[in-house]
């Protein structure tokens, strides 16, 4: 007994999607059968995952298989599975909307690629949108699914002009069933209710998904007499379910006997990215442990690869058998851009998650693939590791601090951009081979904005030494240089806290400016914490910096930004003693202590200190105010 039909509007990101995918993959029309079947495939692999853990969930359908059925005078293709099938709220949750968490990426990427005029398959294909496809080639599209274990099946219908209606009906058995009412095919376009059509694009896309993808084909075939022996000019029509795909698992096979198109056809099949990998490895361990890798870095990040929810890419199979997919398991948080599959021989076929933590042959298992994932990183052409490292080079570094026994590999591998690089990526082994004469330190600044570390008054003196500086601009790098210390010897020293150590104090100077510090740190010790020479600054006035182990200003921006609450902290207010300014206002002091314009020029240091950092200011006003005073006084006064 069906049940009330409602009709819902698409979401607005869903309606900017569908156009955007019909507007710019019409010319690759067959994309759409491609991430069906994919879909199929991963609801059969959910179903045999949840079915080792509860046998009976299966029923008595265990022939896994997605079945393709055309009708050419109703023009239109099904695409069926019996995989586990969805729920009337999975359908909703999932069908109509795009992912909770995704949905502000994935705006933001859409508003991007247009100011670049760039709509483009690849960013499509980053945000796991297949279902979408079939408003290419269909101009309606009707599913009917039904969960495993459920009574009750729901029906979802659209013709893609912003609405869908939704009910429950009856369905005989689980899985999911997605009927194409077809758009008319031009004369130069594929038919997609024709069997060789078919044939050829899962050839093509789907040959190695692991079950079989079947049609039923008409034909005539002879009439045979009792001897088996064809009765001549007599035939009969007859209707055989064929199977389309090899399903030769493309892993298993000697990679000498797979073709680049099968490799990279594979991995959009596992990945659900319809652009093509940046590279891969494919090897197999055979002696006391045996296992099959098929690993690949994908050439572009994930929308959601900061998300803490995102599934790992790495599937587990036993002999061909899946077991599960996202097995962070297997690979470290670290490498989790990594998306593949792992075969193991001897694994238990009902290991749960609990098991694969402490299992031996897991634990084996992961080293290796690490140590193979290391070699595949290091042994890149530069200009590929650019690439990648452009895209993940911020997973990477997260390993600097989790994996402190991989610290090591990983320095080797990360990159930054330097005072004197003119924005190419330095390698650390790079920056202390080029070390000047006398450097003892390798010096690093951190900032969300690469421009504003670029010309931060911090690195004035080191400029001028023609020291090199890594500008750090991820937020994951303050976790780096907690971790990293030290590289080849050489420790770590931030331009903005501690001490340079680039050059010494003039005391005598120094002396004559104590009082004036004094005054100024009076004024502002509600702020500050001292106030001393700098031997950072040459062109600038005033900074502010840390003792050596102070949060930096980037780190508790961070914190405050992910709503911890953070006690106030106060800093180091570094004054350069041969600036014409300070001399003026120390020359003010000497000769009027009590003057009242005192007072505001040690604000103004600060507030000075403070955006030059690219810091907020806690009264702009006040401060606009003021030099728009000081400026209207200097120029009332004759040249």
């Amino acid at each position: 007994m069906a049940g009330q039909k409602e009709t819902h509007e698409f979401k607005t990101e869903v309606q900017q999607l569908m156009k955007i995918i019909i507007n710019s993959l019409y010319s690759n029309r067959e994309i759409f059968l491609r991430e069906l079947i994919s879909n199929a495939s991963d609801a059969i692999d959910r179903l045999q995952f949840k079915s080792q853990t509860d046998p009976d969930i299966l029923g008595t359908d265990t022939e896994f298989k997605i079945k393709l059925t055309a009708d050419k005078d109703e023009k239109t293709l099904e695409i069926s599975d019996n995989g586990i099938g969805m729920t009337y709220d999975e359908v909703m949750e999932n069908i109509g909307t795009i992912a909770k968490s995704g949905t502000a990426a994935f705006l933001e990427a859409i508003e991007k690629s247009k100011s670049e005029n760039a709509l483009t398959p690849e960013l499509i294909g980053q945000f796991g949108v297949g279902f979408y496809s079939s408003f290419i080639v269909a101009d309606h599209v009707t599913l009917i699914t039904r969960a495993a274990g459920s009574e009750k099946g729901v029906k979802w219908m659209s013709a893609g002009d912003g609405s869908y209606t939704i009910e429950e009906v009856d369905k005989e058995s689980r899985g999911t069933s997605i009927v194409l009412k077809l758009k008319p095919a031009a004369k130069d376009e594929q038919d997609f209710t024709e069997e060789w059509v078919l044939r050829q694009i899962v050839k093509q896309h789907s040959d190695f998904v692991s079950y079989p993808i079947t049609m039923d084909i008409e034909r005539d075939e002879p009439v045979t007499d009792d001897d088996g022996k064809p009765i001549e000019g007599k035939t009969t029509h007859v209707v055989r379910e064929e199977t389309l795909n090899s399903m030769k698992a493309i892993w298993t096979r000697n990679k000498t006997d797979v073709t680049e198109e099968e490799y990279t056809e594979f991995y959009k099949h596992l990945a659900h990215d319809w652009t093509e990998p940046l590279t891969r490895i494919h090897f197999r361990l055979e002696g006391t442990t045996e296992y099959t890798a098929l690993l690949y870095i994908p050439s572009k990040a994930p929308f959601d690869m900061f998300n803490h929810d995102r599934r790992h890419g790495v599937q587990l199979y036993c002999r061909r058998v899946f077991i599960m997919d996202d097995c962070k398991e297997l690979i470290p948080e670290y490498f989790r851009f990594v998306k593949g599959v792992v075969d193991a021989a001897d694994l238990n076929l009902n290991v749960s998650r609990e098991i694969l933590q402490q299992d031996r042959l897991v634990m084996n298992i992961r080293k290796n693939l690490v140590k193979k994932i290391f070699e595949l990183l290091s042994g890149m052409e530069q200009e590929q590791y650019e690439k990648f490292y452009t895209e993940f080079g911020s997973v990477l570094k997260e390993g600097i601090h989790s994996d402190p026994g991989k610290q090591d590999k990983i320095a080797e591998l990360i990159r930054y951009k330097t005072t004197r690089s003119d924005g190419k990526l330095v390698a650390l082994k790079d920056y202390v081979a080029n070390m000047k004469f006398g450097q003892k330190y390798i010096y690093y600044i951190t900032g969300d904005n690469l421009s504003a570390i670029l010309n931060s008054p911090h690195l004035e003196k080191l400029k001028e030494k023609d020291y090199e500086v890594l500008l750090m601009t991820d937020p994951v790098d303050e976790w780096v240089v907690q971790s990293l210390t030290e590289y080849d010897g050489k420790k770590l020293c931030s331009a903005e806290k501690g001490d340079l150590d680039i050059d010494e104090i003039d005391d005598k100077k120094k002396n004559e400016f104590s009082d004036l510090f004094d005054f100024i740190k009076s004024n502002l010790e509600e702020k500050i914490k001292e106030v001393k020479p700098s031997l950072r600054l040459k062109d600038s006035v005033a900074c502010l910096a840390g003792d050596n182990h102070d949060m930096s200003a980037y780190m508790e921006k961070i914190l405050k930004s992910s709503g911890q609450e953070m006690p106030p902290v106060k800093r180091i207010l570094e004054l350069n003693m041969d600036h014409p300014v300070l001399v003026g206002i120390k020359a003010l002091f000497e000769k009027d202590k009590d003057n009242a314009a005192l007072k505001e020029y040690s604000k103004l240091l600060l507030d000075m200190a403070v955006i030059s950092e690219g810091g907020k200011l806690e009264n702009p006003a006040r401060f606009s105010r003021k030099v728009g005073e000081m400026m209207a006084s200097a120029l009332e006064k004759p040249a």
